[in-house]
């Protein structure tokens, strides 16, 4: 079996987590539009249960980008997993990257 070497780009996502970066849904749709043209494998399209305007980011995404895989951050809830399901209904190959709260100011701010 061939090893296979595969990118998974956080910036649409992991990107507004730094101080004063924001980007608009034309914006990411935009940089999600280059990153396919890269060849990248799954782009990390934003974490559709945050906000409106994340949900439809991503939703414009999956449904925009056909060559590489979608992807929505989510917290492991049914509301969030049913809301990242729902943003990547579009997406030609559509993922959702679950994650569980480890520290205790984690657990206690984001996931109540």
């Amino acid at each position: 079996m061939a090893d296979k070497l595969i990118i998974f780009d956080t910036t649409l996502r992991d990107g507004e987590q730094s101080p004063g970066a924001s980007m608009t849904r034309d914006e990411k749709l935009r940089i999600a539009r280059q990153l396919e043209r890269l060849r990248v494998d799954v782009i990390e399209a934003g974490f559709a249960a945050s906000s409106n305007g994340d949900f439809e980011a991503v939703q414009a995404i999956a449904n925009a980008v056909k060559d590489s895989t979608v992807c929505s951050l989510s917290r492991a809830n049914d509301r969030d997993i049913s809301r990242a399901a729902e943003a990547l209904k579009g997406a030609n190959s559509a993922r959702i990257h679950t994650f569980i709260a480890t520290s205790p100011l984690h657990m206690e701010k984001s996931c109540a």
